[in-house]
């Protein structure tokens, strides 16, 4: 069977990459890395920045070779792929649940050093049991729902509760909080994004000091994201930042203010021009996501106004008329979390040309 797609050499141009295909701009990746980086570089906390955006090998090892204190990951396929690729540092950010996950989960604690989020009694007494049947230690960080309305017990005596019964299992060891702001990330304007941060996450804090003062060590309280991490990344008794997206940014994250540029677009291609203001590329929803809204487009005059499977519709006002069918397209993505699932390859670029292909090695992987 032919390849559904050509392998370029390093040094290709930009122009001969097929589309639609992610391009990956390596220098202004690793200025928002380095960014991030230098944020945290003189403060309490640390980075532990989250996967589930890039899903990459490539740019966990650069967070990690740029000071990061490990990776987060939003599922246990994540892991295990990173886990492969030489990550030794693993939080699970989420709850492992069931025989076959817990079974998969011991597995990677042997390679690396794992922690899990935990929210429920009866996950932590499985989770007990098939520790110490594996003869492994499980590190676990108590879920506090901080007022995103999703994972979690309540802040102080339910999350006391829950860390008392995750000391006394055996195989086990009470890390800590996981408190996620993530309803926060895009509030606009920010001075509102801040005080409801720190309204939130102070919640976090308070528990900690109510398990410490029971007698209980927290090691670490992990949370925030990339939209609140200059905010609760400053709190006192906020010890680890899971932000993600900032390593390769998306049109929300920077309509909300965020610092960082887009390392990450869409190449595409005009294949039809039905109409003298309408312009119709190879880019849909199988290609980009629409839970966010429309893309950027990267042209002056054009204005991306309607997604279809395969293609999206461009709405064109001045120079932007002039486009033809084969002309090429750059568009960031609104949100990039899910566009970069919808691919397997990221084509990363310097100065207009292709200078190496790296696996979205973690995409699809749910289970």
């Amino acid at each position: 069977m032919e390849p559904m797609t050509v392998d370029l050499a390093p040094g290709a141009p930009v122009a001969d990459i097929d589309t639609p295909a992610l391009l990956l701009d390596h220098g202004k990746l690793l200025g928002n890395i380095r960014r991030m980086a230098d944020f945290f570089a003189d403060r309490p906390a640390g980075l532990r920045p989250h996967a589930k955006t890039h899903k990459c090998v490539e740019i966990a090892r650069l967070q990690m070779e740029h000071g990061a204190v490990g990776i987060t990951c939003a599922k246990l396929g994540e892991a295990e792929v990173l886990a492969d690729g030489g990550i030794e540092d693993i939080l699970i950010a989420n709850q492992i649940v069931g025989r076959l996950k817990i079974g998969r989960l011991m597995r990677l604690a042997r390679r690396c050093t794992t922690a899990v989020a935990v929210d429920d009694a009866e996950n932590v007494r499985d989770l007990s049991e098939a520790a110490a049947a594996a003869g492994i230690t499980l590190r676990c960080l108590v879920e506090v729902d901080i007022g995103m309305g999703r994972c979690g017990v309540a802040p102080g005596e339910p999350a006391l509760e829950l860390a008392r019964l995750v000391d006394a299992a055996p195989g086990l060891v009470f890390a800590g909080l996981q408190a996620y702001e993530g309803h926060l990330q895009n509030v606009v304007p920010y001075d509102r994004r801040r005080g409801l941060t720190r309204t939130d996450m102070q919640r976090a804090i308070d528990t900690r000091e109510l398990i410490e003062s029971a007698g209980l060590p927290v090691a670490v309280i992990s949370g925030g994201g990339t939209g609140t991490h200059a905010i609760s990344g400053v709190m006192r008794g906020v010890d680890e930042i899971q932000a993600g997206s900032y390593a390769t940014m998306d049109a929300a994250y920077r309509k909300a203010g965020v610092p960082f540029e887009n390392a990450l677009t869409l190449l595409s291609m005009v294949v039809s021009r039905p109409a003298p203001e309408v312009a119709v590329i190879d880019a849909g929803l199988k290609t980009l996501t629409p839970e966010f809204g429309e893309p950027t487009v990267l042209l002056g005059g054009a204005t991306y106004t309607e997604f279809s499977e395969e293609h999206g519709t461009l709405r064109l006002q001045g120079a932007a008329r002039d486009l033809r069918p084969g002309d090429r397209i750059e568009l960031i993505p609104a949100h990039g979390c899910t566009t970069i699932n919808l691919h397997d390859r990221l084509h990363v670029v310097e100065d207009g040309k292709l200078s190496d292909i790296w696996a979205i090695a973690a995409r699809g992987r749910s289970q």
